[in-house]
């Protein structure tokens, strides 16, 4: 039966519900603040139900026009890292699930939690009602719908099949995604489900999970390994997702005076960097003498697997999801394996430790760890103040001016690959909650990230530092359409070596006397001719500009900064050494 939206109320809850309706009323809801959307024809439904919606003053996620369906889920994902809250992206059919598919990839991996829905035609124009149109048999329809395609990328995957099973489907999809380990997951929406009258009745709760916390006895065996250890060693990696959990991990560094190590792979920053139990970005130099490794949120803490602390050692680890059944290998010998929310139970162990086990006098080595992150920081700073002059920029440099430049509270996306490791030594005014990281194994997601969390926290500064790799895999214009089209500001870096490093340094590394390093031919390495990116910035309304001299760095980030206030964006293409 077909139903008129007109003739429907949006709070209704009893037969004549339309498709679109209960989609809209289910992400309410969940609390469903933004709809990321990069659509196709199939969602004429779906708006006319937010214009009935906005034109009768009932409540509605807000409309977000992207104009690539990576951007999409990019901005979903930096959103959902921001807030803990749930998104929706709605994208076009197979196609855009197909181009969507490296961001929904990058948040699975990253247990980032979002609703994305494609759109599908089933009756193919063959009943009464609106006519998709031959495009659907032509070239649209795939077999096994868009549901089949994304299946890999996502926590969950279905092809809604029934009227009857629409609205619990989303329901039960929105509860699945935000169940720890929470991640995205996908719905299939035919057309003409959302066209029509839902057979099913919408939910009449929206329970939130509970939190999930480790076994209190395997907490308490925790508590009591870690207060005995003369020689602990923290790695994290994932804890800065919960920025309350940071907080406890200080506790506990300090309560046992144990180093803590993030990956330079990190997602999120999980401690301190400026704290002195900060231990750096590399666990070799602990391994050998830690007597107990304790694991927190860190997914690969070394590599390879095998090459871990000594024999003796005990190692603990803790997380949502500790066995990374998402990954084909893991290999890490673990003692003691606590799953569950970092915050929590982190926050469990700190209090039993204080309470009930003197964790001894720790003073010499507290001061020891001290001595060591002073210098390890003085080691770095002094690299950095040693290149000021260098031409082409040396991004030691760059990444301490702007250090120095960065606003009070600015958030920070990183996608460069190979200039991270300055970036992490240099940037250390930013704090827990404010620095993201964009690599996935994939490239093109730290634009659309930065949007992202820009929509999160409008009245932040929000920095994307790419390297011209990842720029170029980018959908650069839909991004710098976002922020004119919505007058969201940024301010993206790209951090310009001329080329893929990381591929011309396999190349060195594999073959050092090679034909490769005797001919300085490197297939592939080089972008050249090197483009003008700032230009395109200009396109937009937005700010471009190219740094060759070190001397203008400081001007032209302050200059940034300030555009940024006034709404906006800037592009500043830093022309990096080729080796840098």
């Amino acid at each position: 039966m077909k139903v008129d939206p007109h003739e429907v109320s949006a709070d209704s809850k009893g037969d004549r519900i339309s498709g679109a309706n209960a989609l809209v009323e289910i992400l309410n809801g969940y609390g469903v603040e933004h709809v990321f959307c990069s659509p196709g024809s199939e969602w004429p439904p779906f708006w006319e139900e937010l214009a009935r919606r906005a034109a009768k003053g009932e409540r509605t996620p807000g409309y977000l026009n992207i104009r690539h369906e990576e951007t999409a889920v990019a901005m979903a994902s930096g959103y959902a890292k921001a807030t803990g809250r749930l998104p929706a992206v709605l994208i076009h059919t197979t196609v855009g699930t197909l181009n969507a598919g490296l961001a929904m990839r990058a948040a699975y991996h990253e247990e980032v939690p979002m609703l994305v829905c494609a759109g599908e035609s089933i009756d193919f124009g063959e009943t009464p009602g609106f006519n998709p149109g031959g495009q659907w048999i032509r070239y649209l329809a795939d077999r096994g719908g868009p549901a089949r395609f994304a299946e890999p990328c996502v926590k969950w995957s279905f092809g809604v099949n029934s009227r009857a099973v629409l609205a619990s489907s989303i329901h039960r999809a929105c509860q699945i995604a935000m169940t720890p380990p929470c991640g995205p997951v996908f719905l299939s929406l035919p057309f003409e489900f959302l066209f029509e009258e839902v057979a099913g009745a919408i939910p009449r709760s929206y329970p939130r999970p509970s939190p999930q916390v480790p076994a209190p006895d395997l907490l308490d065996q925790a508590a009591r390994m870690l207060a005995s250890s003369s020689r602990p060693l923290i790695v994290a990696e994932t804890v800065g997702r919960d920025v309350a959990a940071v907080a406890r991990l200080v506790e506990l560094a300090e309560l046992l005076a144990a180093p803590v190590v993030e990956s330079t792979r990190q997602m999120y920053l999980n401690f301190p960097r400026d704290h002195p139990l900060h231990g750096g970005y590399d666990p070799a130099a602990y391994l050998a003498d830690a007597d107990l490794v304790f694991l927190v949120g860190a997914v690969a803490p070394w590599h390879p697997p095998s090459a871990g602390p000594s024999a003796g050692a005990k190692v603990l680890t803790l997380d949502i999801n500790p066995l990374r059944p998402d990954l084909p290998y893991w290999g890490y010998n673990v003692d003691v394996s606590l799953a569950g929310e970092i915050g929590p139970a982190l926050a469990h162990i700190v209090r039993v430790i204080r309470t009930t086990h003197a964790a001894g006098n720790r003073g010499e080595r507290l001061a020891g760890l001290r001595k060591q992150h002073q210098k390890r920081r003085q080691e770095w700073n002094d690299e950095a103040l040693g290149a000021k002059e260098a031409k082409p920029i040396d991004p030691r440099w760059f990444c301490r001016v702007l250090n120095t430049v960065l606003p009070e509270g600015a958030i920070v996306v990183e996608e460069t690959i190979m200039h991270r490791t300055p970036i992490v030594r240099l940037l250390d005014r930013v704090m827990p909650g404010h620095f993201f990281g964009a690599e996935s194994g994939g490239l093109g997601l730290g634009m659309g990230m930065a949007l992202g969390l820009k929509c999160a926290s409008p009245e932040r500064p929000v920095v994307a530092l790419i390297g011209d790799g990842s720029f170029n895999y980018n959908p650069v214009l839909a991004a710098l359409g976002f922020s004119q089209e919505y007058g969201q500001p940024m301010v993206t870096i790209v951090m310009n070596n001329a080329g893929y490093l990381s591929m011309k340094r396999g190349i060195t590394a594999l073959y050092p006397e090679g034909w490769a390093a005797r001919t300085n031919n490197f297939p592939g390495w080089a972008i050249s001719p090197n483009p003008r990116y700032a230009e395109l910035a200009k396109a937009f309304d937005a700010c471009g500009e190219t740094i060759e001299d070190p001397a203008d760095i400081e001007p032209a980030l302050r200059r940034a900064f300030e555009a940024e206030r006034s709404g906006r964006s800037t592009l500043i293409d830093v022309r990096l050494a080729p080796d840098a």
